[in-house]
């Protein structure tokens, strides 16, 4: 199993590319099941959940043919393609459940297995379940697979999520693209990543407005042949914004809007961080002392997201003073914090606030991975920590992050992958 060496403090200067979006590129490789016509994908991220969605894809016999790069994908559908997504695959990825709704839609029935990913929290699958039931989807669940199926086309209706869910939002709107009559989804989580879904699917002939946290969906015969590229990582960006202000570096972070990470850039300028942005760049300087933030508090978008949580936990152990974070989103997803504190962090937990002593000096330590986001966090930490730092089982990284020792490397830090 790979892991990485790293050998701090290093600071951090030069300029990143932003890759594509994984959260946005997994529900729209999902959605070109809808698809009689050849599709092409642009700005794909290489990172392992991307492949394991297109081994998926091409298990349920999709013809997938790469560019030279393997970031733009053209995908066209066999007349008679399988229904049936296995747990070999989907037991790696949540996001694999993202092909019930468009299996059903397009063919009337699938048998999906209960999905595997990060340890992260409960996140059920019974909003995407019953969602899917009132669009007219009947199942059962048998030895951990979905086995569902449904008379004829999906029907509209109108729903209501429960619980803001970005996964059952995606699933029920590439669902509806094809249902009989005019879905109105209500409390629709309203990612980026979504718009970016919605917008695949408007260009290629789908008819889905917004209004707020309420979606419209009025369903097509068909979608047509199209082109379409991935927008910009917004996780990734944060992830690098995070590093330079960490390390009092300075970065100049391209390929995005910024406007997608307005909340996070806010939060870094209170820290002390200078920021400029343009149309699609940002340029980031750390500060000489990092201020400390109360009452950090992960929230559905636009408000701060889970994803950066472990990141910023990091930069606000280097703070002069003390912070504190709460959890609202998943139930476990402190896991990095004994790792931290192996580093030397002094963080206290209750309940799902974490309480940020501040003023510490990382130093070198063994270190174990529990989920994507949490791994990212423990390299920010050994990059700004002092002496040599070994991450192990970073496969979680690979699932999310592309190419990012290189991208590391480039910009000052002594990183290595031993094999």
């Amino acid at each position: 199993m790979d892991k990485f060496l790293i050998e701090g403090p290093c600071k951090l200067k030069g300029k990143v590319l932003i890759s594509g979006s994984k959260n946005a590129a997994l529900p729209i490789l999902a959605a070109t099941l809808l698809f009689d016509k050849s599709v092409t994908i642009k700005n794909l991220p290489r990172v392992r959940d991307i492949d394991t969605m297109l081994s998926l894809l091409k298990s349920l016999g999709s013809k997938i043919t790469f560019s030279k790069d393997k970031k733009t994908a053209k995908i066209m559908n066999k007349k008679n393609m399988k229904t049936v997504a296995s747990y070999s695959l989907v037991k790696t990825m949540r996001g694999s459940i993202l092909v019930l709704g468009p299996l059903v839609s397009k063919f009337q029935k699938s048998i999906t297995s209960l999905p595997g990913g990060c340890l992260i929290g409960a996140r059920p699958v019974n909003y995407h379940l019953s969602a899917l039931k009132k669009l007219g989807m009947k199942y059962d669940i048998k030895k951990g697979y979905i086995h569902a199926k449904s008379d004829g086309k999906l029907r509209a209706t109108t729903i209501t999520f429960s619980k803001i869910s970005v996964g059952a939002t995606e699933n029920t709107i590439i669902a509806a693209c094809l249902a009989n009559g005019k879905t109105v989804l209500k409390n629709c989580a309203v990612e980026p990543e979504i718009k970016d879904l919605t917008n695949f699917l408007n260009t290629a002939g789908a008819n889905i407005k917004w209004k707020g946290r309420t979606c419209e969906i009025v369903g097509v015969k068909s979608l047509n042949e199209i082109e379409y590229s991935i927008m910009a990582d917004r996780i990734e960006a944060g992830t690098f914004c995070v590093a330079a202000t960490l390390s009092r570096g300075e970065l100049e972070v391209k390929n995005l809007n910024p406007k997608i990470i307005n909340t996070e850039l806010n939060l870094l300028k209170k820290v002390g961080a200078k920021i400029k942005t343009s149309e699609n760049k940002i340029l980031i300087k750390g500060p000489d002392k990092i201020k400390p933030i109360k009452n950090i508090k992960t929230k559905e978008y636009p408000s701060f997201p889970t994803d950066l949580q472990a990141q910023f936990m990091v930069l606000l152990c280097k703070a002069n003073g003390k912070s504190s974070i709460t959890e609202s989103i998943f139930e476990n997803r402190f896991m990095h914090v004994a790792e931290l504190q192996r580093l030397g962090a002094k963080i206290v937990i209750k309940n799902n606030k974490a309480i940020i002593e501040g003023k510490t000096d990382f130093n070198g330590a063994e270190l174990m991975s529990s989920d994507l986001r949490a791994s990212v966090a423990l390299v920010l930490a050994a990059i700004v920590a002092n002496g040599k730092s070994i991450i192990n089982r970073i496969y979680h990284l690979d699932r999310g992050y592309e190419n990012i020792e290189n991208k590391l490397k480039k910009i000052g830090v002594k990183i290595k992958r031993i094999k």
